[in-house]
């Protein structure tokens, strides 16, 4: 079950596999023009017997680009009585494109981006291109959904001007074991950093898969330092969690916490109970090694594993057992991992939209309808929203064996191809139940281990994700590149930890000081703090 790697602003790591999305809508799929029942209930209202011309420009990724007409437009305009006219780029070449319509003041009713901490955002926010939408967050039911600290990450000077697109918050990677091996060695699942040290030594030397061989060690790890095996909040490299002599909130990353764990990590390298030469070592080979039975210690997630590897794993270890490790408890008390951003992209309305608000109106319904949440048992051709969404039955989906099989998305045959957010807001992380998607028993059984762990476990909103910085915007990923090389070399003893502050320093000089300053100055300005929920 191979886990990829997407570098995002933030440097993070995080987890690109994408389930089938419960997307959908709320209608029958037939044009209608009589009024129908009210927005809360994600369906159409009012006099729809006018017809408006609704322009869009979105992206997508490579191999995704849908047929520039297709039977998916034809539903969308049958349904909302539009004639839609969306134009889908490939997001390589996306915001090229986008500035350039921007720069032609030609601007569609509907505009998407991949990321609202691109500086574009706010500065055409802040020209006046957008709409603010924040009285129409409590008329529509998936935007009242939206949690207030992810409508705080998409303001600009106060104002709402993007629709965040839904994605978990509570379900980043997060570290997991392998439980069967803890079981056979007559050991117990750490608590500690203490603990966990002990319990990697012992995969490594004392044969925790039982075939008599001194061939298992305990953390699986790859370039980067990654996972960094951050188990909380406090320990999280990317999570803006400490502050500095000076009341700064600061990135984990130069944190003395920081400090701390890297030597952990080094004593355990040295001792033979972490990947071999994991500096050179990538992403697929660091998943092979814990798939194939070699590593017991890696990171794991409920959405979005890949069953391939699971299996592999099962096949060659039949009673092989996955499990989260939860949180360690803090120095400071505090106990509980990271959020994640718990949105992924915004969709922005043209500011012109305010000079006519009933197509306004019809933009806002469509723009809900396909923001609605299904259940996993919804998810079928006889629920008319969802078979509507996908295409109906037959045409643009077929059920097999119990399974949605979706057609591709460049046939074009579906209302989801087109749509420029279709993702479904789920009214928690729990609703989605992605563990029941999964068919390899070993998966199945982890997924809900790590759903009931974060149901139970309390998260920290990093509040970085609510400001904008120029510099983190363009230096972020080579100030972390910087630290991931430098620290790596501490790792290997090639520098010595002796030499910490100077490597803040260095870091500082490169535009870190700069970054830390503009992001406090946003949160005091937004007053935006970091909040356990």
């Amino acid at each position: 079950m191979k886990v990829k790697k997407l570098a995002a602003s933030s440097a993070a790591i995080l987890l690109s596999v994408s389930m089938l999305a419960a997307c959908s809508n709320s209608g029958t799929g037939d044009k209608t023009t009589e009024p129908t029942p009210s927005a809360a209930q994600g369906t159409t209202t009012g006099d729809m017997s006018k017809k408006f011309t609704v322009t869009s420009i979105d992206y997508r990724y490579a191999g995704n680009v849908p047929a520039t007409s297709g039977k998916g437009i034809e539903l969308i305009n049958e349904k909302f009585n539009i004639d839609y006219k969306p134009q889908i780029v490939v997001v390589s070449d996306y915001l090229q494109k986008l500035s350039a319509v921007v720069a032609s003041g030609e601007l569609p009713d509907i505009i998407t981006l991949e990321n609202h901490q691109d500086a574009n955002y706010t500065k055409w926010a802040k020209q006046g291109a957008f709409l603010p939408i924040d009285e129409f967050m409590s008329q529509y039911e998936s935007f009242k959904l939206i949690p207030d600290n992810i409508k705080k990450s998409v303001m600009v000077d106060g104002k709402m001007y993007g629709i965040p697109r839904y994605s978990p918050v509570n379900y980043a990677l997060t570290p997991m074991i392998r439980k069967d091996w803890l079981d056979n060695l007559g050991l117990k699942m750490p608590t500690s950093y203490d603990e966990l040290k002990a319990v990697a030594l012992a995969f490594t030397n004392n044969d925790p898969d039982k075939n008599g061989k001194k061939d298992t060690y305990g953390l699986a790890m790859s370039s980067n330092i990654n996972p960094p095996y951050s188990m909380g909040a406090y320990w999280d490299f990317l999570a803006w969690y400490h502050k500095d002599a000076d009341g700064n909130i600061v990135p984990g990353i130069i944190t003395e916490t920081r400090k701390e764990l890297l030597m952990w990590l080094a004593d355990l390298y040295k001792q033979g109970a972490a990947t071999p030469d994991f500096a050179v070592t990538n992403w697929g080979q660091t998943n092979n090694e814990y798939y194939g039975g070699k590593a017991g210690i890696f990171i794991g997630t409920p959405k979005g594993m890949n069953e391939t590897s699971s299996q592999a794993l099962s096949d060659i270890a039949p009673n092989a057992v996955m499990e989260p490790i939860p949180p360690f408890k803090a120095p400071d008390g505090s106990q509980g991992y990271t959020s994640g951003q718990g949105f992924s992209g915004v969709t922005m309305l043209n500011a012109k939209l305010a000079k006519d608000p009933e197509k306004l109106q019809r933009i806002l319904e469509f723009l809900n309808f396909g923001r609605k949440f299904y259940t996993i048992d919804q998810r079928n051709p006889s629920n008319k929203d969802f078979d509507w969404l996908n295409g109906k039955d037959g045409s643009g989906y077929k059920v097999e064996n119990g399974q949605l099989k979706l057609e591709s998305n460049e046939k074009g045959l579906k209302p989801s191809d087109y749509y420029p957010d279709s993702s479904g807001w789920a009214p928690s992380d729990a609703a989605n139940e992605y563990s029941k998607n999964y068919k390899v028993p070993i998966l199945k059984a982890a997924a809900e281990k790590f759903e009931d762990m974060h149901t139970d476990t309390k998260h920290y909103f990093n509040p970085v994700v609510a400001v904008f910085s120029e510099t983190r915007l363009t230096k972020e990923a080579d100030l972390w590149k910087y630290m991931y090389e430098e620290q790596t070399k501490m790792i290997y003893g090639q520098r010595p930890f002796s030499d910490w502050d100077k490597l803040v320093k260095e870091w500082k000089d490169k535009g870190g000081a700069q970054m830390i300053k503009e992001v406090n100055d946003g949160l005091k300005a937004g007053n935006i703090s970091g909040e356990w929920k």
